[in-house]
């Protein structure tokens, strides 16, 4: 059996990693600017999250959500306390796309409606109605099409105004700072007028920050910046550090009854723990502070470089867009610098997403490889 192609693979098989950086097979050391798709928020092997996990599977690593589980309370407690959240409810899943479907799904309980609207460049997931949201066509199957959808230019708060006022909306979803779209905010202006109308309409507000979550913003979420309170906020990527996670934050004014969301492998025990790690570490090493310091370090370097078109985005999750193709750039970055970066829906943005304890050694390490190969 053959694996089935879903991505063109680098040459390259990392064997090793730890803090900032990943090994391949030969030792050759690689500087990680990508954080595995944004995934990696307390830096590789953290000596904590590795200890924390090895104690947890010696005694249990899983069993079902049918028998209490006094971790999935810890968690929730905590997530609760350095999120700001401590009155949402937690549901925990296992991925991204999980906790889209079942955040759409619940705003489609509550409101009784079909009609979802989203944003151009937008992504929230390859299943079935989270693909249906994703401004991607080649991704999406003649199945996907399940409900009407409505995409509309990030920012234009006329256009979001009109859709709600013309349709029976089930929910506005929006990225807390968009991914693979190109690194596009949303204004804290914007949000906080949606969030209002969204009222009015008797509409739910989803916020999907997966990729934005868990301090990559500076803020514990990139929302934030705002002063609203969604319905709804889906979690992944950083918050389990490499271990499968995802979770939907709910507001207090739904009301839970069984069997309305489920799950086998959600909130198991080794899931817990990893997330509850990474939050140990963001507390002690002041990660969401330095995602803050070390990304406007980073940001004001980018800028002074040449041949830049445009620097977006907030904290360690910024997008470099180029005045060209940008997938030269990073092969250049990766082959001849060893450093790892992202690629975006534009061709021309390569997208920086390191871990939350980069610190600003790396950052002139980077700016020094860029100025070298932007001339």
């Amino acid at each position: 059996m053959k694996l089935f192609d879903v991505y063109p693979l680098f040459d390259i098989t990392p064997v090793r990693a730890e803090g900032c950086y990943v090994y391949d097979e030969e030792g050759r050391k690689y500087m990680d600017f990508y954080g595995g798709h944004a995934v990696i928020s307390i830096g590789h092997s953290h000596p904590h999250y590795v200890s924390r996990m090895q104690e947890q599977i010696a005694k249990i690593a899983f069993y079902s959500n049918s028998v209490q589980n006094p971790l999935q309370v810890e968690l929730s407690q905590k997530l609760g306390e350095m999120s700001g959240c401590e009155d949402y409810q937690l549901f925990l899943c296992n991925s991204g796309a999980e906790a889209n479907e079942n955040a759409l799904k619940m705003a489609s309980f509550a409101t009784g409606r079909k009609r979802m609207v989203v944003f151009e460049k937008a992504f929230h997931g390859r299943t079935s109605a989270a693909v249906n949201i994703t401004d991607n066509d080649k991704i999406k199957a003649p199945i996907n099409a399940t409900f009407p959808v409505s995409f509309l230019p990030l920012n234009d708060l006329a256009a979001v105004e009109e859709a709600l006022s013309k349709e029976d909306v089930a929910a506005v979803m929006v990225e807390g700072i968009q991914g693979i779209g190109g690194i596009y905010l949303p204004t804290a202006a914007f949000l906080e007028e949606v969030a209002v109308l969204c009222q009015k309409y008797g509409t739910c507000l989803i916020l999907d920050e997966i990729q934005s979550g868990f301090g990559r913003s500076g803020n514990f979420f990139a929302f934030q910046r705002a002063n609203i309170q969604p319905d709804l906020i889906t979690i992944a990527k950083g918050m389990g550090n490499g271990f499968p996670v995802g979770g939907v934050l709910i507001h207090p004014r739904f009301e839970a009854s069984y069997g309305l969301l489920g799950t086998t492998f959600g909130g198991n025990h080794l899931a817990c723990v990893a997330t509850l790690a990474v939050l140990e570490v963001m507390e002690q090493e002041h990660l969401m502070e330095n995602a803050r310091e070390v990304g406007a370090y980073l940001k004001a370097g980018l800028e002074q470089l040449p041949n830049i078109k445009e620097v977006r985005g907030e904290g360690l999750m910024l997008g470099l867009q180029l005045h060209q193709a940008a997938g030269p750039l990073r092969n250049k970055l990766l082959f001849e610098h060893s450093i790892f970066t992202g690629s975006a829906g534009q061709a021309d943005t390569i997208r920086l997403l390191p871990p939350l304890n980069i610190g600003k050694e790396e950052v002139d390490m980077l700016l020094e490889a860029l100025r070298v190969l932007l001339v």
